[in-house]
């Protein structure tokens, strides 16, 4: 009798398996074939010249990862990169918190002020490079009107390679900063209000319940944010078409707009795929580190 029972259960644990891996395979095939294929085709042509005309593509072992690191070009867009995420990553995570942190509050408008945080996300990124080459238009654009208002001389944002970088981080924070406010603000709207009750009547100020009590329960959507902050730093090239297009000399080049021009402009597929495994890898090694390190960190109710 036993014995026929823990078959049965058996027989029934089996077909549950059949059952969810029927279910998954779908999602599977879908990203076996757009995502893990992908990647591996890549590495694999990574180690391949590039076909020119009827002359096929043939083995070169690392000599595109040596022609890459012989590109000054490469390094230039590696500095401008480090820059632009050392850049926007501290100042969109601040600054979502911070409207998170004013949007929870009561107060008057609330609605609208988290709807007007919120728009430069919904909106692509080309439209949102369109305004603000509209701002940085030298003689007429929002801020040389103010700049003369001011008295101070007229500057050329984009031109100038000394401020062309700010400028394109500056409109990136501006895009993602309403982005990872949403996250904030949900984190923040699960919290016990007896917790801010109980600092309330032992008289804790604003800054030390953020300090001592929000910010530690607010770890985990940090660390979420955090590896979307860093993707994205290195993956946002949108506004590099329409405001800069890498320019001025350079000065504005980031890997992936990099890797774009060396793939799509020069046609160089097998310098190109060098240059995604090389991103890739970089990627998921500060990924991992972010999981398995900082993750360690971080404590979850």
């Amino acid at each position: 009798m036993q014995a026929s029972t823990a078959r049965a259960g058996n027989a029934g644990a089996g077909q549950r398996a059949i059952h969810a891996w029927l279910l998954l395979l779908p999602a599977l095939m879908l990203l076996v074939a757009f995502t893990h294929w992908p990647a591996v085709a890549t590495l694999i042509d990574s180690f391949y010249s590039t076909p020119r005309g009827s002359r096929p593509s043939v083995w070169v072992g690392l000599e595109n990862y040596q022609v890459m690191w012989d590109d000054p070009v490469f390094w230039h867009a590696v500095r401008n990169n480090l820059w632009f995420a050392g850049a926007t990553i501290p100042l969109s995570i601040g600054l979502a918190l911070v409207m998170a942190l004013w949007v929870n509050e009561r107060l008057a408008g609330r609605t609208l002020v988290r709807m007007a945080y919120f728009t430069p996300t919904v909106l692509p990124m080309i439209a949102v490079a369109n305004i603000w080459l509209f701002f940085y238009t030298p003689q007429y654009g929002l801020l040389e009107q103010i700049t003369g208002a001011l008295g101070l001389p007229s500057h050329n944002w984009l031109g100038d390679p000394s401020t062309a970088l700010a400028a394109v981080t500056l409109v990136a924070v501006w895009k993602e900063a309403g982005f990872f406010m949403i996250f904030y603000l949900a984190a923040l709207q699960t919290l016990n209000p007896s917790l801010k009750e109980a600092a309330a009547i032992e008289g804790a100020s604003r800054w030390y319940f953020f300090r001592r009590v929000q910010w530690p329960l607010l770890m985990p959507t940090t660390l979420f944010v955090l590896v979307n902050a860093v993707i994205n730093a290195f993956r946002l090239v949108d506004h590099i078409f329409i405001l800069t297009r890498g320019g001025p000399d350079n000065a504005t080049t980031l890997l992936l707009y990099h890797l774009y021009e060396v793939g799509f402009k020069f046609w160089d597929t097998g310098y190109a795929a060098a240059i995604t495994v090389v991103l890739v890898a970089v990627l998921a090694t500060v990924a991992l580190v972010q999981f398995f390190v900082l993750d360690k960190r971080v404590h979850y109710k």
